[in-house]
C-alpha cells in the first residue's frame, strides 16, 4: 500500500510495475501536483491542468495498480491496516457529512503524504495568510491578488489604495523567491497597461525572512545574486526579520508593522498529520525519525518517504525537496522486494543533483554539482529541468508554449478570478470608525 500519489508514491508505484505483487494507491485527490511549478499557478502564468496529471491516467498501463480516492485518517502498524476517510470533504465534497471510515489492509507500506503550512503555533494567522501546497492554495493565492488590482481601481482614498497594492510574502526560502519575482512581473509588465485609475507597477511588494538571507540554502553569491535580482524587479528585501502577528490588515514584526491587505505564506511546513498516528518519534517538524533504510521504528514493513520522513545524511538533514521523495519512493519500494526475497533492507542514500530557484524572467540562480550560476544562463538550465521533470507530452508543451509566450510578450494569459468575487477593503480599524 502506498500512501500519497506525490513524487515519493508516485515513483514507488513505478518501481513495483513489474513487481509480482499488488499495490494499492491512496490519495486525497485524483491527481498528482507538479509542485515545483505551482507558484506558477498562484501567479497566472500556468493553468491548474499544466501543473496536475490524473494518477490513474498516470499509472493506466501498470495493471498491477488500483488507485483508490480517499483521505487518509491513521496507520494501526499493529493491526497493519490504513483507516481512510470515504466521505471526507476533499472526496465527497460534504463538509458536513458525518466521517465514513474505512479499514484497509497492507503487508507492506509505503507513508509518502507530504506536508502541510507551518504556522509555528499560529494557527490563527492561516486565514490571513495562505500557504502553497495545493491547486485550490494556488487558485486562492491567484485570486486574492488579482482582486486586489480589481479593489484599487475602484478605490478613492488613497491610502486605503496603498494597502491594496502592498503585497507580503513571508518567507526567503525558493517557493517566497520565486512567488515575490512573479509578483514583481505581473505587477510591472503583466497589468500595466490594464488599468485606468491605478498604475500596478507602484505596487509595493515586500519579502520578509527571518534569517539573514534569502534562499539560505544556496551558496552566499547565489544567495546575493537573487537579493539583486529581486530588487531589480521592485521587490523590497527584508532580512532579519521575524513575523510576531499576521492579521486581515496586514503584518507585524516586533516593532515594525506592514499595513497590507494580501499576505502570502512561505516560511514554513509541517509533516502530514498522518505520522503522529505511526506512534514513533517525531521531530519538531512532525516528521518521522525514520531508519537509515527509510523503515518506521519498530514496524519494518513500514516505510517514509518525502516530507514526512527525517532522516540525516552525512550529518545533514535531508531537505524536503522532490528530488528527495523521488529517490526516497524508489528505495523504499526495492526495499520492500528485498523483504520479500528474504533479504536485508539497505540504506538510503541521497545523491544531490543540485538546487535551482528563479527569480523572474530570465534570471535565476542554480547550484548544481560544481555549477553555480545566476543570470539568463541559469533560467534556461532552470527551464529545461523543469519541462524534462514535467508528465506528460502535452503538459509539456502548454509549458513550453506558455513560457515563450510570456517571454516575447511579457504577458499572462491566466489571469481569471475564480471563487468569490467580492472586493476587499483596503481601509483599517482606525479608518473605518
Amino acid at each position: 500500500m502506498i500512501l500519497g500519489g506525490g513524487f515519493g508514491g508516485l515513483n514507488a508505484a513505478r518501481t513495483l510495475a513489474h513487481a509480482n505483487v499488488r499495490v494499492t494507491l491512496i490519495d486525497r485527490h485524483n491527481y498528482h501536483l507538479f509542485q515545483p511549478l505551482l507558484y506558477q499557478v498562484a501567479t497566472a502564468a500556468l493553468s491548474p491542468g499544466d501543473v496536475a496529471s490524473p494518477i490513474r491516467w498516470i499509472l493506466r498501463r501498470q495493471s498491477n495498480v488500483a488507485v483508490l480516492l480517499g483521505a487518509v485518517h491513521a496507520v494501526d502498524t499493529v493491526a497493519k491496516t490504513v483507516l481512510i476517510d470515504t466521505n471526507h470533504p476533499d472526496v465527497a465534497g460534504a463538509a458536513s457529512g458525518a466521517s465514513q471510515f474505512e479499514a484497509v489492509p497492507f503487508d507492506y507500506l509505503i507513508v509518502a503524504t507530504g506536508a502541510t503550512h507551518a504556522y509555528f503555533g499560529h494557527s490563527e494567522w492561516a486565514p490571513h495568510a495562505p500557504g502553497l501546497k495545493t491547486l485550490d492554495d494556488a487558485l486562492e493565492i491567484r485570486r486574492r491578488i488579482l482582486i486586489a488590482f480589481e479593489a484599487a481601481e475602484r478605490e478613492t482614498d488613497a491610502a486605503a489604495r496603498r494597502r491594496l497594492l502592498t503585497f507580503v510574502i513571508v518567507g526567503g526560502g525558493p517557493t517566497g523567491v520565486e512567488l515575490a519575482g512573479a509578483l514583481a512581473e505581473i505587477a510591472r509588465e503583466s497589468l500595466r497597461r490594464d488599468f485606468r485609475n491605478i498604475r500596478p507597477e507602484s505596487a509595493r511588494i515586500v519579502l520578509v525572512e527571518g534569517g539573514a538571507d534569502v534562499l539560505g540554502g544556496f551558496p552566499p553569491h547565489l544567495r546575493d545574486a537573487a537579493a539583486r535580482s529581486l530588487t531589480k524587479l521592485g521587490v523590497e528585501v527584508r532580512t532579519k526579520s521575524v513575523v510576531t502577528s499576521v492579521d486581515e490588515h496586514g503584518v507585524t514584526m516586533g516593532a515594525d508593522r506592514i499595513d497590507a491587505v494580501t499576505v502570502l505564506w512561505a516560511a514554513g511546513v509541517n509533516a502530514s498529520p498522518v505520522a503522529r498516528s505511526l506512534n514513533v518519534p517525531l521531530d519538531r517538524a512532525g516528521r518521522v525519525l525514520a531508519d537509515p533504510t527509510l523503515q518506521v521504528p519498530g514496524c519494518p514493513e513500514a516505510f517514509v518517504v518525502g516530507d514526512i520522513c527525517a532522516l540525516q545524511q552525512d550529518g545533514q538533514w535531508l531537505p524536503g525537496v522532490a528530488q528527495v521523495a523521488k529517490q526516497g519512493g524508489t528505495h523504499a519500494a526495492k526495499n520492500i522486494l528485498r523483504l520479500m526475497r528474504g533479504a536485508q533492507a539497505t540504506p538510503f542514500r541521497y545523491l544531490d543533483f543540485g538546487n535551482m530557484a528563479t527569480i523572474g524572467r530570465g534570471s535565476a540562480v542554480a547550484d548544481i554539482g560544481p555549477l553555480k550560476a545566476h543570470g539568463l544562463f541559469a533560467w534556461f538550465i532552470w527551464v529545461v529541468i523543469h519541462i524534462f521533470w514535467l508528465i506528460g507530452f502535452r503538459n509539456r508543451v502548454a509549458v513550453m508554449s506558455e513560457w515563450a509566450w510570456a517571454f516575447v510578450t511579457l504577458q499572462r494569459r491566466v489571469r481569471l478570478i475564480t471563487g468569490e468575487p467580492r472586493l476587499p477593503r483596503g481601509d483599517t480599524p482606525a479608518a473605518s470608525t
